[in-house]
């Protein structure tokens, strides 16, 4: 029988971002998750109390799970929104109390490298889902079944979610993970990744209001 999911470290680290914004997180990594990757939960803000409060059946705490970019995180890339989603879910979390878990799936899942043979291959005019295609990729291979079995080892099994992305609230429902409300991010939209929104907005449904973002 598998062994069960459980916490091998939890750590305190200050977290200064690029901008000046500064959290506290206490990280979490664990044993035993369903793909034995390296993802990492950080609990920010009033995460406890926003545990208890939703034990209660007060508000619960607000979750965003939210996949490895190095080229948006790290970089600066403006490919992509996911640096500024990085920044802005640290702050929101901090703020309501919850939990930001950082998942080791580059590349909506294919991986680093062939993430970047996917650019060249939009810099030949396909969207983002179909380079994955071209390269015999699934659009999106992710699996949130380790980020189920995190939140659960820490006890949050009734969450808001903090993204604009439908398939993951699926994905976590049919985990076990009650979605209590769906809370979209901010548009972050520039010259560079305006098609990439756009085409996320109209191939799977994200909640993305990108003329509002362009007004």
């Amino acid at each position: 029988m598998p062994s069960r999911p459980e916490v091998r470290t939890r750590v305190r680290v200050p977290l200064r971002f690029g901008d000046g914004f500064a959290t506290t997180a206490d990280v979490f990594t664990f044993r035993h998750l369903a793909d034995y990757r390296e993802h990492l939960l950080l609990g920010l803000g009033d995460w406890e109390g926003a545990l208890a409060r939703a034990a209660d059946g007060g508000e619960p705490p607000l979750v965003r799970p939210h996949s490895e970019c190095l080229t948006g995180d790290v970089l600066g890339s403006q490919r992509c929104d996911c640096g500024p989603q990085l920044r802005e879910a640290a702050e929101r979390i901090s703020g309501a109390g919850g939990f930001l878990l950082y998942l080791r799936q580059e590349g909506r899942g294919i991986g680093l490298y062939a993430k970047l043979d996917a650019y060249a291959l939009q810099d030949q005019g396909l969207d983002t889902y179909a380079a994955n295609r071209a390269l015999g990729r699934g659009e999106d291979e992710r699996d949130y079944r380790a980020a189920a079995q995190m939140l659960r080892v820490v006890g949050a099994t009734r969450i808001r979610l903090l993204s604009n992305n439908p398939d993951k609230a699926a994905q976590l429902e049919s985990l076990g993970i009650e979605v209590a409300e769906r809370v979209p991010t901010g548009v972050h939209l520039s010259a560079a990744n305006a098609f990439y929104l756009a085409t996320k907005r109209d191939h799977t449904l994200h909640t993305l209001d990108l003329d509002q973002a362009s007004a």
